[in-house]
Formats: C-alpha cells, structure tokens, sequence
C-alpha cells in the first residue's frame, strides 16, 4: 500500500507533479518578471507616436500582419509569459474601455516595472514601492492631472471642435492622413448622433455605428462617407437602382430566410399518370411563388432583401414586377441593415406590414475600383446633418495592410468622438506636454513626502517623461536635449510645451 502522506524530507518538489519548477527570492522570480514586461514595452515603444514604426508580425496562422497599432501587436503575439500576458490583459482592457491608448498603458507599465527594478536592488521592499506607486497614481488623478486641463468641448455637435480633437488621434496613427481622415470620422460619427433633444443632456454615440467598407484600389483621398450601408456585392436582378419619387421614400423588405419555395419536412410521394399532371404540378408551383411575389410588391416594397438563397423562379417573378433584389449571406449585416432601415427581419415568405417594412433614400449598384457595391443611402434630409443610424466609411488604397491601418484609424477616431461626447469633454496637450507637466508635479510631491514611499513616488515621476523620450528617439532627434529642453520651458509656466516631431526645434506649443 502506498502512503499519500507529505515527505518533508523531500521538499516543496515532494508535492509537486514531476518536471515541476519552483522560482523564489529577487534574482530568481521578481527580476525575471520584470524583465519580461521590459521586453514587451521595448517592442511596443518604438511604434509610439506619429513617427512611430511599423512592425511584421506573422500570427500562429501564417497570416503577415504589418501595422503599427499596439493592441493588434500585443493580441497578435503569442505570449506565454504570465507576466508579460497581465500587461497584455491590461491593453484588451484599455481596448475595449477607451478603444485607444494601449500603447501608452503598455510603456508606462513597463517604464514602472523598470524603474521598480533599481529600487529593489537599492533594498527597498516590495511594498514599499506600490505604497509609493499608489500614493503617487492617487496624485495623478486628483491635482496633476486636472491641472493639465488646457480647454473642454462645450458643444458635441461643433464639426471644428471636433475636428480639432480627432486630428491629433490620427496623426499618432497615420500621420500625414489625418487631413483627409478627420473630416470623415467626423461627418460619419455626427450623422449617427443621436440629438440632445432626444436624449435629454449629453448625446448618445455608439462606435458601432460607424462601419468601414474596405475597396482595394485607388488613394485614401478617394474615401467618402455614405450615411447608410454599402455591400461589396453586386445585385441578383437586372434593375440597379431604385430612387425615392414624388417625395416617397423606397420601401424595404427584409426577409431573414430565403425567397424560395419552402420544402416540406418529410419526405412525400407524388403520383403522376400523364404529362398532364406534371405540368399542371409545375404551374401551380409558379402560380404560389407568382401570388407571393406579387403580395410584395402590391404591398409598396421596392427592394427585396434575403438572409438566404433566391431561387431563379423567385428571381424571375422579382424582376417582372420591378423589384430589386440583394442577397446578405451575414447574418451581422442583415441586422444592421435592419437597424439602418428600421425594417424587421421576416421568418416567413409573405407580404410584409408597414410596419415591418424598412425605407431609405436610395438604393443603387456603383462600380468602385473594379467592384460592384451596393449602396443603401438612409439619410434622412430632413433632419440636421442628414441623420442616419448607421454611417458607412468607404476607404480606399492601394494594399490591403494599408486599408486595415486605416480602419483601425477610423476607429480610433470614433472612439476618440465618443470619449469626448458622451464620457468627458476634457482635453489635455499633446506631444507629451501633459506628461511633462505631470512628471514635474509627481517628482515634487515625491520630494515633500516623508517615509521611503518618496523614491517610489519620484520613480512614478520620472517614468512619466517616457513619452516625451520616446517621441523624440522616435522622430530622430536627441532624447536628452529634448527634455533638457522641454523641462526648462515647463519651468518657465510654458506649461502646453511639447515635444516637436518635425525636428526643426526642441518643443513646441502643443
């Protein structure tokens, strides 16, 4: 019989499965988890900023990915690590809250951990440090911070002011195409926006409003902005374009199945004695399809939309009665269309109510860099702006990598409108000027605070000043002049004063 009593004789390995390992004290565990956070923040620094560079990952999948985006680097990687894998965790988190920002949650972490590393070996303990590190967060949010605040968005609806916020949001994403961006984040974000008369205060945005449509093909100046949906799909019928006539707008109906003739759950026998009943068999199937068909249009429906297949019988009695017809095999698709419309997705083949019936503006078939799209303008004219619930941005470029760092740009850009609109309407420099003015903040409260919390808090200070440093290294210029130079016009009240990616002095006012 075999005892399962503890061998103390054979140590914290007696316990553990075989091949298991067990890491203890400073130099074997805490430093190895440090520098495996290092390493993380190291390959998301250099993409920071405008000027920040490109990374090739190649996923578990073989796919090439090239992109300068933080989150889609880190959520790419495939990393074991489990202290490397909390800061990836900590930028799905930043994801998915602020969508932006993952970059500078990954490098300040890192920045802190590195910082963390001397005080260890100086002999301060570990809580110590996130006694000081807590103290000094604490700080941030309360004093520094607010005190950063340099202006606030008063209107939601102001274009220019909007403007002004999404420009620099996608200049650190693809600089020099922030001109042509900004104007269609904007019109896209603010023909969704619901009006503060509806909601009663602040507006209500919702980032999935706002799509992206991909076109291989041309340049990115070439984007527009469609206040509906467009499908890179041709249509199944002749007609390809339906237009709102004597003010009346075009009516939709939506069918969550196919437009066919529905098949029976069990299998039947059918017992033909001539050619006859065969032909009789065959026209009674048309005449169902034709009286279903017909039931639809007579019901107003300009345009038919399936969730499923059309049969070539449907498609035939479709045409003859003047109808449009497209096929959505999305499921996600058809339920915006439907949001979009404002139609109700039918289960069953028959004559929609006007109720369930959806309307738009337009529906039309437009060839786009060699591509048949099909185009659902909703706008509705009479509203401000044009109001849609769902606004499409139509990108266009020349590679496929360059479209997908475009629309991860776009949504960053939405993101940003939804933080300023209808979360916090507080803005803060740039270029690493807020930093700056908080880094200066942090270290003098560090330098009044008794105790040994005070060199954590300094630390917290002096890891602030990364994106200032790292803007600098990154667009090419001297990091130690920088901020040389960017401390002495903070100590001025040049409080705005940020770091000048074009090189051509040490900072600028941001």
């Amino acid at each position: 019989m075999t005892s399962m009593a503890y061998n103390p004789a054979a140590g914290l390995g007696g316990m553990l499965k075989s091949g298991s390992r067990s890491l203890e004290g400073l130099q074997a565990s805490t430093l190895r988890n440090v520098d495996a956070a290092k390493q993380l923040s190291a390959i998301s620094s250099t993409s920071l900023g405008p000027n920040g560079m490109n990374k090739l990952v190649i996923n578990h999948l073989g796919k090439i990915i090239l992109t300068s985006d933080c989150a889609t680097i880190v959520r790419e990687l495939e990393i074991e690590h489990p202290a490397a894998r909390m800061l990836s965790l900590a930028s799905e988190r930043q994801e998915t809250e602020c969508g932006d920002g993952t970059n500078l949650a990954v490098t300040f972490a890192g920045e802190l951990l590195g910082s963390s590393e001397s005080l260890l070996r100086k002999g301060l303990h570990t809580s110590e440090i996130v006694s000081g590190y807590r103290a000094a967060a604490e700080r941030l949010f309360a004093e520094s911070l607010p005190n950063c605040v340099c202006d606030a968005l008063e209107d939601p609806y102001d274009r220019e002011r909007l403007l002004r916020i999404v420009r620099p949001v996608l200049a650190g994403k693809q600089y020099g195409m922030e001109e042509v961006l900004a104007p269609l984040v904007v019109d896209a974000c603010l023909g969704t926006m619901a009006p503060a008369a509806e909601t009663g205060g602040r507006p209500k945005f919702s980032v999935d409003n706002v799509r992206v449509c991909k076109v291989m093909g041309g340049t990115p100046a070439a984007s527009s902005v469609v206040r509906g949906m467009v499908f890179l799909r041709d249509v199944e019928t002749q007609l390809k374009s339906a237009e709102s006539e004597n003010g009346e707008e075009v009516k939709v109906a939506i069918f969550g199945c196919g437009v066919e003739a529905s098949g029976t759950e069990a299998k039947g026998t059918v017992l033909m004695k001539d050619a006859n009943d065969l032909l009789s068999y065959n026209r009674s199937e048309e005449d169902k399809m034709d009286d279903i068909i017909r039931s639809i249009a007579d019901s107003g429906a300009k345009v038919v939309v399936s969730g499923g297949s059309v049969s070539e019988m449907a498609l035939h009695f479709i045409q003859r009665y003047g109808m449009m017809c497209v096929k959505i095999g999305s499921k996600w698709d058809l339920r915006r269309l439907c949001a979009s419309t404002g139609a109700s997705a039918l289960v069953r083949l028959g004559p929609p109510t006007p109720e369930e019936m959806g309307a738009c503006r337009s529906v039309r078939v437009r060839e786009i860099g060699g591509r048949h799209c099909t185009i659902f303008d909703v706008a509705d004219e009479t509203a401000a702006g044009g109001r849609s619930r769902i606004s499409t941005v139509l990108l266009r470029a020349s590679t496929q990598s360059v479209l997908n760092d475009l629309e991860r740009a776009v949504d960053d850009g939405a993101n940003a409108v939804r933080t300023a609109c209808c979360v916090d309407g507080r803005l803060v420099p740039g270029a690493g000027a807020a930093e700056m003015a908080m880094a200066r903040d942090i270290m003098a409260f560090g330098d009044r605070a008794p105790g040994l919390d005070q060199y954590a808090i300094r630390a917290f200070g002096k890891a602030l000043e990364i994106v200032p440093r790292i803007l600098a290294q990154n667009s090419g210029q001297t990091a130690t002049d920088v901020l040389a130079a960017l401390g002495a016009a903070h100590a001025t009240g040049a409080s705005t004063s940020g770091v000048d990616i074009t090189g051509e002095s040490d900072w600028r006012d941001a």
